[in-house]
């Protein structure tokens, strides 16, 4: 008798646990939508050149990392950078391929592939932030992929223009 209702209780348990892992569930997949919004606006805002609401998706202490070694800027260093860009009203174009998410509760981290018309496929990567209720972008980081068919032509180039 004493099993018995120890594997009702255990039933029953088990029940409770899987109802807020429901809910859990339901919850984060509300986060990557709120956070895949951010991001898809990012690029919306780039593309229509506006600048307010594109900045406004960084955190006031966010890192962006260009495709060059010397682009390393502090979000308000990035804004000096990007101005003229945006000033006629376009900025740039990146069209999202696909994107994987990681992480849980307050920050997350991020890889996309985009498509550039100039750089052909890039990658963008960064990790976002739950601040005061809204997500925001502490950190991208923009990369060209490059085919390991022309990886090494690719780094001689670079070597000259570096003259290592």
């Amino acid at each position: 008798m004493k099993i018995k209702i120890l594997i009702i209780l255990f039933m029953f348990s088990s029940n409770l646990f899987a109802l807020t892992s429901s809910k859990d569930v339901f919850q984060a997949e509300d986060q990557l939508l709120m956070i895949d919004a951010l991001l898809d606006g990012l690029h919306r805002d780039a593309r229509q050149g506006n600048f307010k609401t594109y900045f406004g998706r960084y955190s006031s202490n966010a890192v962006f990392l260009g495709t060059d070694k010397t682009e390393r800027w502090t979000i308000e260093e990035f804004k000096v950078y990007a101005k003229p860009a945006f000033e006629d009203g376009h900025g740039w174009t990146y069209e999202v391929i696909e994107r994987n998410w990681e992480g849980h509760g307050n920050i997350r981290w991020f890889d996309e592939i985009l498509l550039n018309e100039k750089l052909g496929h890039c990658r963008g990567t960064g990790v976002v932030k739950l601040i005061n209720g809204e997500w925001k972008i502490a950190h991208y980081a923009l990369t060209m992929l490059i085919p390991n068919a022309i990886a090494a032509d690719v780094g001689l180039q670079t070597q000259e223009i570096d003259k290592i």
